[in-house]
């Protein structure tokens, strides 16, 4: 009876620990990666529910104040929290269009910031004489993103930058925990169409960054799952096992000396 006690002792200890494989991100070579293709550097495409910030300068300030907001995108720079930009910035609708003062409501769905400069500059030009009197900057208020599960700070985030990606995403989450599953990461986003797509990503191989969720976008959802040692309950380090199944194995042999004394 010992024995066998100390056969599934040993089989759950060995099951249980998490291997060090399962915890290393970026894993292989990749020069020796033949699938290994260029990064998709495409520009981001508005969809519902983004957040421009739009400024606008000119030698001639009474005509630049028209069109903004609120002063303090031109005056200050200091305080600016995740909050300025939800209160200065132009919101998407679910028509794809943003409303300016005195421009109304211009479409921006499908485009690039680039292409929305553009655009506000040809709207811009009946109001002033040269093209070069006025200058347009247009910038989306960061990357606004979710992380759930099994990482040390889950919830909504925002990064203030350009482009970001997932192990970005991840690392200001204060990274995944040691029961979290690299290899199966989910990211859920919609497209521009308003259904919902599903990726799975493994962060612990080069070929990560060849994913079509290796770029984090505006309103993704990544979502990090619990591995199967969790469940269990046996401890997620070796030392973590050992101990929980000494626990059990002390408790049964208890048991089992005190029902024998009767």
């Amino acid at each position: 009876m010992i024995k066998r006690l100390f056969v599934v002792g040993f089989f759950l200890l060995v099951c249980s620990c998490i291997s060090n494989k399962n915890l290393t991100y970026l894993q292989g070579d990749p020069k020796s990666e033949r699938e290994i293709k260029k990064i998709n550097n495409e520009p981001y495409r508005l969809r519902a529910n983004d957040i421009l910030l739009i400024n606008i300068k000119s030698a001639q300030p009474e005509l630049v104040s028209l069109f903004k907001i609120n002063d303090q995108n031109e005056t200050q720079n200091n305080n600016i929290t995740s909050g300025f930009g939800y209160m200065n910035g132009y919101s998407v609708d679910h028509h794809g269009n943003i409303r300016l003062p005195y421009l109304g409501e211009v479409n921006v769905l499908g485009y690039t910031t680039k292409e929305i400069r553009i655009k506000l500059e040809d709207l811009l030009k009946k109001y002033f004489k040269n093209k070069d009197d006025f200058f347009v900057d247009v910038k989306l208020n960061g990357i606004r993103y979710t992380v759930i599960g099994e990482v040390k700070n889950p919830g909504q985030k925002v990064i203030y930058e350009n482009q970001i990606n997932i192990y970005d995403a991840i690392s200001n989450a204060g990274d995944l925990l040691i029961t979290g599953d690299r290899k199966h990461v989910e990211l859920l986003r919609f497209n521009s169409s308003g259904y919902l797509e599903k990726y799975v990503i493994d962060l612990t191989t080069v070929s990560a960054v060849n994913s079509e969720s290796f770029f984090i976008k505006p309103n993704d959802l990544i979502n990090i799952k619990p591995l199967k040692q969790k469940s269990w309950g046996l401890g997620t380090t070796g030392l973590g096992s050992l101990t929980t199944i000494i626990s059990i194995f002390s408790l049964i042999t208890s048991t089992i000396l005190v029902v024998r004394s009767f």
